[in-house]
C-alpha cells in the first residue's frame, strides 16, 4: 500500500485527481469504479475542470458506481445516480451508455446483482476504483462483519452509517436502511484501488486499515492485500498513523517514472 500524505484537504484532492487523470490519459478507454459521498466531491470538481480546459477526454471511459440506496428512483435528489450527474457526469463528455449503476429499484435484487458483476466482467474489469472509508472502516457499503470475499449484493446499513448520511436526507429517519453495493471481493478485483480520506473523523479508521490487523470487523483492512492500492490523506486523517515519517520519505524519494 502506497500512502501519500498531503498538508491540506485541497492538496489531497489534487493528488487524487492527478492520479485519475494519469489513468485516463494512459488508457483513454479506462473502466473507472466511482464513489459517492462528501469526500470525492472536490476530486470530481477538479476532473470536470480538467475536461472543460481540454486536458481530459471522457468519451471512451466507462464507469461503474460502487453502490445505490434500495428504493430510491434514479431522479431522487438523494440517489447516487443524481449525485454523480450533479458533480461529474453532467459536466464531462461521458457517454450515457457507458455509465453503470446498481439499480435500487430492481424487482429481483439477487439477479440484478449477478448481472452487475457480469457487466463488470464484460467491460474487461475495473482499471481504477476510487474509494472513501467510513468511520467504522467500511468501503462501498460493506459494513463491519462483511465477508472479505463478498460480491455485489444487498446490505443493511449500521446505525453509524445511517447517522453519517442523515445530513444528505435532512434526518436519519429518511435514510434508507438498505443498499446495493459492490462486494469486498469485487473491489479487490480492481487493478488499482485509490482511496481518499480526509479529516480527523477518519483518522482512527485509516490507522487501523493501514497498520492494523486484517479483519472483517474493518473491511477496508483487506486493502493491505491488494497489489496496487494508493491511499491519499491530508495531515489530519494521517494523524494516528505510526509510520508517517517513513511514508513521507518514500513519497519524496520516488523514482521519477513513478510520479504523477
Amino acid at each position: 500500500m502506497e500512502i501519500i500524505i498531503k498538508p491540506t484537504v485541497a492538496e489531497a484532492q489534487q493528488e487524487t485527481a492527478k492520479i485519475m487523470r494519469r489513468q485516463i490519459s494512459r488508457k483513454p478507454d479506462s473502466v473507472l469504479g466511482l464513489a459517492t459521498g462528501s469526500t470525492p466531491i472536490g476530486v470530481y470538481a477538479l476532473l470536470a475542470a480538467m475536461h472543460e480546459q481540454g486536458a481530459l477526454d471522457f468519451s471512451q471511459v466507462s464507469t461503474f458506481n460502487l453502490d445505490e440506496y434500495v428504493g430510491l428512483e434514479a431522479g431522487h435528489p438523494c440517489s447516487y445516480r443524481e449525485f454523480m450527474r450533479e458533480h461529474l457526469f453532467g459536466k464531462v463528455n461521458l457517454a450515457p451508455s457507458r455509465i453503470h449503476f446498481p439499480d435500487g429499484t430492481a424487482k429481483d435484487v439477487p439477479l440484478h446483482c449477478a448481472e452487475y458483476e457480469a457487466a463488470i466482467v464484460r467491460a474487461g474489469g475495473i482499471d481504477l476504483q476510487l474509494l472513501g472509508i467510513g468511520r467504522e472502516g467500511h468501503i462501498g457499503f460493506n459494513e463491519p462483519s462483511s465477508s472479505l470475499a463478498s460480491r455485489t449484493r444487498i446490505k443493511t446499513l449500521t446505525p453509524q452509517t445511517v447517522q453519517d448520511n442523515a445530513r444528505f436526507f435532512g434526518s436519519a429517519d429518511k435514510v434508507p436502511r438498505h443498499v446495493i453495493t459492490m462486494g469486498v471481493g469485487t473491489i479487490m478485483d480492481t487493478r488499482h484501488c485509490l482511496m481518499l480520506a480526509t479529516g480527523g473523523g477518519k483518522a482512527e479508521a485509516v490507522a487501523r486499515m493501514a497498520e492494523g490487523a486484517i479483519t472483517a470487523d474493518l473491511p477496508a483492512s483487506i486493502l493491505q492485500m491488494h497489489p496496487a492500492c494508493t491511499l491519499v490523506l491530508d495531515e489530519v486523517a494521517a494523524a494516528e498513523l505510526k509510520r508517517c515519517e517513513y511514508y513521507r520519505w518514500v513519497y519524496d524519494n520516488k523514482p521519477e517514472w513513478q510520479r504523477v
